[in-house]
Protein backbone atom coordinates (compact mmCIF):
# COMPACT_ATOMS: atom_id res chain seq x y z
CA UNK A 1 0.00 0.00 0.00
CA UNK A 2 1.88 3.26 -1.21
CA UNK A 3 -0.70 5.83 0.76
CA UNK A 4 -3.47 4.93 3.01
CA UNK A 5 -5.08 7.79 0.45
CA UNK A 6 -5.86 4.97 -1.94
CA UNK A 7 -8.13 2.71 0.51
CA UNK A 8 -10.34 5.52 1.75
CA UNK A 9 -13.82 6.00 0.64
CA UNK A 10 -14.08 9.62 1.71
CA UNK A 11 -17.59 10.26 2.41
CA UNK A 12 -20.61 12.31 3.26
CA UNK A 13 -23.86 10.58 3.77
CA UNK A 14 -25.59 13.68 6.37
CA UNK A 15 -28.99 14.04 5.44
CA UNK A 16 -28.43 18.02 5.48
CA UNK A 17 -25.51 17.88 3.53
CA UNK A 18 -25.57 20.55 0.83
CA UNK A 19 -24.45 20.13 -3.06
CA UNK A 20 -21.88 22.52 -2.11
CA UNK A 21 -20.50 20.57 0.68
CA UNK A 22 -20.67 17.65 -1.85
CA UNK A 23 -18.64 19.23 -4.72
CA UNK A 24 -16.18 20.15 -2.12
CA UNK A 25 -15.24 16.93 -0.66
CA UNK A 26 -14.71 16.07 -4.60
CA UNK A 27 -12.55 18.07 -4.32
CA UNK A 28 -11.20 17.02 -1.68
CA UNK A 29 -10.75 13.43 -2.69
CA UNK A 30 -9.21 14.66 -6.07
CA UNK A 31 -6.44 16.66 -3.82
CA UNK A 32 -6.23 13.82 -1.33
CA UNK A 33 -6.41 10.81 -4.28
CA UNK A 34 -8.88 9.26 -2.29
CA UNK A 35 -10.35 5.51 -3.56
CA UNK A 36 -13.79 7.11 -3.66
CA UNK A 37 -16.40 9.49 -2.99
CA UNK A 38 -19.48 8.40 -0.35
CA UNK A 39 -22.64 10.35 -1.52
CA UNK A 40 -26.02 9.80 -0.80
CA UNK A 41 -28.65 8.89 -4.49
CA UNK A 42 -29.50 12.48 -4.76
CA UNK A 43 -25.90 13.63 -5.16
CA UNK A 44 -24.39 10.94 -7.66
CA UNK A 45 -24.67 12.80 -10.54
CA UNK A 46 -23.23 16.15 -8.74
CA UNK A 47 -19.87 13.44 -7.44
CA UNK A 48 -20.01 11.99 -11.35
CA UNK A 49 -19.69 15.40 -12.82
CA UNK A 50 -17.01 16.78 -10.16
CA UNK A 51 -14.98 13.92 -10.34
CA UNK A 52 -14.84 13.39 -14.27
CA UNK A 53 -11.21 13.33 -15.21
CA UNK A 54 -9.74 11.76 -12.10
CA UNK A 55 -9.13 8.09 -10.78
CA UNK A 56 -11.74 9.00 -7.74
CA UNK A 57 -15.09 6.81 -8.49
CA UNK A 58 -18.43 8.16 -7.24
CA UNK A 59 -20.18 5.93 -4.99
CA UNK A 60 -23.71 5.69 -3.27
CA UNK A 61 -25.48 3.73 -0.89
CA UNK A 62 -28.83 1.24 -1.20
CA UNK A 63 -31.69 0.97 1.25
CA UNK A 64 -29.88 3.09 3.69
CA UNK A 65 -30.01 3.57 6.27
CA UNK A 66 -32.04 1.06 7.43
CA UNK A 67 -31.86 -1.90 5.22
CA UNK A 68 -35.76 -2.38 5.76
CA UNK A 69 -36.98 -1.67 1.81
CA UNK A 70 -37.91 -4.36 -0.54
CA UNK A 71 -35.62 -6.38 -2.67
CA UNK A 72 -37.28 -4.30 -5.87
CA UNK A 73 -36.84 -1.20 -4.28
CA UNK A 74 -33.02 -1.91 -3.67
CA UNK A 75 -32.90 -3.04 -7.83
CA UNK A 76 -34.66 0.08 -8.40
CA UNK A 77 -32.31 2.59 -6.18
CA UNK A 78 -29.61 0.29 -7.72
CA UNK A 79 -30.21 0.85 -11.06
CA UNK A 80 -31.04 4.07 -11.01
CA UNK A 81 -27.90 5.34 -9.09
CA UNK A 82 -25.77 3.47 -11.94
CA UNK A 83 -27.78 5.20 -14.38
CA UNK A 84 -25.97 8.48 -12.58
CA UNK A 85 -22.66 7.63 -12.79
CA UNK A 86 -22.35 5.28 -9.79
CA UNK A 87 -19.41 3.07 -10.62
CA UNK A 88 -19.76 1.40 -6.67
CA UNK A 89 -23.09 0.13 -4.68
CA UNK A 90 -22.77 0.35 -0.77
CA UNK A 91 -26.43 -2.03 -0.11
CA UNK A 92 -27.76 -2.13 3.53
CA UNK A 93 -28.92 -5.91 4.42
CA UNK A 94 -32.32 -6.88 5.24
CA UNK A 95 -31.74 -7.01 9.16
CA UNK A 96 -34.33 -8.36 10.64
CA UNK A 97 -34.85 -11.32 7.89
CA UNK A 98 -30.87 -11.88 9.28
CA UNK A 99 -31.84 -11.97 12.99
CA UNK A 100 -35.01 -14.62 12.22
CA UNK A 101 -32.79 -16.83 10.55
CA UNK A 102 -34.51 -16.26 6.99
CA UNK A 103 -30.75 -16.53 5.42
CA UNK A 104 -32.07 -17.36 1.54
CA UNK A 105 -34.51 -14.08 1.73
CA UNK A 106 -30.58 -11.93 2.50
CA UNK A 107 -28.65 -14.07 0.17
CA UNK A 108 -31.62 -13.60 -2.58
CA UNK A 109 -31.55 -9.68 -0.98
CA UNK A 110 -27.96 -9.00 -2.24
CA UNK A 111 -28.07 -11.35 -5.36
CA UNK A 112 -30.86 -8.91 -7.02
CA UNK A 113 -28.86 -5.94 -6.25
CA UNK A 114 -25.22 -7.52 -7.61
CA UNK A 115 -27.05 -8.61 -10.58
CA UNK A 116 -28.58 -5.39 -11.32
CA UNK A 117 -25.47 -3.83 -10.84
CA UNK A 118 -23.82 -6.11 -13.33
CA UNK A 119 -20.36 -5.30 -13.01
CA UNK A 120 -20.46 -2.34 -10.72
CA UNK A 121 -18.63 -3.86 -7.36
CA UNK A 122 -21.43 -4.15 -4.33
CA UNK A 123 -20.42 -3.63 -0.97
CA UNK A 124 -22.84 -5.39 1.91
CA UNK A 125 -23.04 -3.87 4.83
CA UNK A 126 -24.54 -5.90 7.65
CA UNK A 127 -24.46 -3.40 10.18
CA UNK A 128 -22.10 -5.80 12.68
CA UNK A 129 -22.76 -3.78 16.13
CA UNK A 130 -26.21 -5.18 15.88
CA UNK A 131 -25.20 -8.75 15.24
CA UNK A 132 -23.68 -11.51 16.89
CA UNK A 133 -20.44 -13.15 16.17
CA UNK A 134 -22.60 -16.06 14.33
CA UNK A 135 -24.96 -13.75 12.75
CA UNK A 136 -22.03 -11.46 11.57
CA UNK A 137 -20.63 -14.83 10.13
CA UNK A 138 -23.95 -15.80 8.32
CA UNK A 139 -24.25 -12.71 7.01
CA UNK A 140 -20.89 -12.75 5.45
CA UNK A 141 -21.74 -16.09 3.72
CA UNK A 142 -24.81 -15.05 2.14
CA UNK A 143 -23.27 -11.82 0.72
CA UNK A 144 -19.91 -14.17 -0.45
CA UNK A 145 -22.83 -16.64 -2.20
CA UNK A 146 -24.72 -13.67 -3.74
CA UNK A 147 -21.65 -12.59 -5.43
CA UNK A 148 -20.98 -9.38 -3.54
CA UNK A 149 -17.49 -7.58 -4.18
CA UNK A 150 -17.09 -6.42 -0.67
CA UNK A 151 -18.72 -6.80 2.95
CA UNK A 152 -19.04 -4.04 4.85
CA UNK A 153 -19.32 -3.23 8.54
CA UNK A 154 -21.51 -0.65 9.43
CA UNK A 155 -23.86 2.68 7.90
CA UNK A 156 -22.33 4.96 10.61
CA UNK A 157 -25.96 5.51 11.55
CA UNK A 158 -26.27 2.58 13.80
CA UNK A 159 -25.76 1.84 17.46
CA UNK A 160 -22.46 1.52 17.11
CA UNK A 161 -19.57 1.03 14.49
CA UNK A 162 -16.96 -0.59 13.28
CA UNK A 163 -14.91 -2.65 15.81
CA UNK A 164 -11.24 -4.80 14.61
CA UNK A 165 -12.57 -8.33 16.42
CA UNK A 166 -15.77 -7.65 14.09
CA UNK A 167 -13.34 -6.90 11.22
CA UNK A 168 -11.60 -9.69 12.15
CA UNK A 169 -14.30 -12.14 11.73
CA UNK A 170 -15.57 -10.87 8.89
CA UNK A 171 -11.91 -11.31 6.96
CA UNK A 172 -11.73 -14.54 8.20
CA UNK A 173 -15.48 -15.64 7.41
CA UNK A 174 -15.11 -14.12 3.68
CA UNK A 175 -11.55 -15.49 2.97
CA UNK A 176 -8.51 -13.44 0.43
CA UNK A 177 -10.65 -12.78 -2.47
CA UNK A 178 -13.77 -10.57 -0.86
CA UNK A 179 -12.83 -7.20 0.47
CA UNK A 180 -13.50 -6.16 3.89
CA UNK A 181 -14.50 -2.45 4.19
CA UNK A 182 -14.49 -0.66 7.97
CA UNK A 183 -16.67 2.20 8.50
CA UNK A 184 -18.27 4.17 11.05
CA UNK A 185 -16.46 6.00 13.71
CA UNK A 186 -12.94 5.74 12.35
CA UNK A 187 -11.79 9.38 12.93
CA UNK A 188 -7.90 8.73 13.34
CA UNK A 189 -5.23 7.17 11.87
CA UNK A 190 -5.11 4.50 15.21
CA UNK A 191 -8.89 3.56 14.40
CA UNK A 192 -7.89 2.93 10.86
CA UNK A 193 -4.60 1.07 11.48
CA UNK A 194 -6.33 -0.97 13.54
CA UNK A 195 -9.16 -1.63 10.75
CA UNK A 196 -6.69 -2.20 8.36
CA UNK A 197 -4.62 -4.91 10.53
CA UNK A 198 -7.60 -6.78 11.32
CA UNK A 199 -8.34 -7.30 7.30
CA UNK A 200 -9.62 -4.56 5.87
CA UNK A 201 -8.80 -3.11 2.90
CA UNK A 202 -10.83 0.16 2.54
CA UNK A 203 -12.01 2.42 5.54
CA UNK A 204 -15.58 4.58 4.77
CA UNK A 205 -15.08 7.62 7.05
CA UNK A 206 -16.11 11.53 7.57
CA UNK A 207 -12.03 12.08 9.10
CA UNK A 208 -10.51 11.61 5.63
CA UNK A 209 -7.89 14.25 5.50
CA UNK A 210 -7.25 14.53 9.20
CA UNK A 211 -6.40 10.64 8.69
CA UNK A 212 -4.37 11.20 5.76
CA UNK A 213 -2.26 14.21 6.94
CA UNK A 214 -1.77 12.23 10.31
CA UNK A 215 -0.44 9.21 7.94
CA UNK A 216 1.82 11.42 5.80
CA UNK A 217 3.63 12.76 8.99
CA UNK A 218 3.86 9.69 10.47
CA UNK A 219 5.76 7.84 7.12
Amino acid sequence: MKSINEIIDHTLLKPEATPAQIEQICREAKTHHFATVCVNPIYVKIASESLKGSNVLPITVVGFPLGATTTDQKVSETLSAIKDGALEIDMVISLGKLKSEDDFYVETDIRRVVEAADKIPVKVIIESAMLSDNEIVRACLCARRAGAAFVKTSTGFGPGGAKPEHVSLMRKTVGPDIGVKASGGIKTLEDAMKMIEAGANRIGTSSSISISEAYEKSN
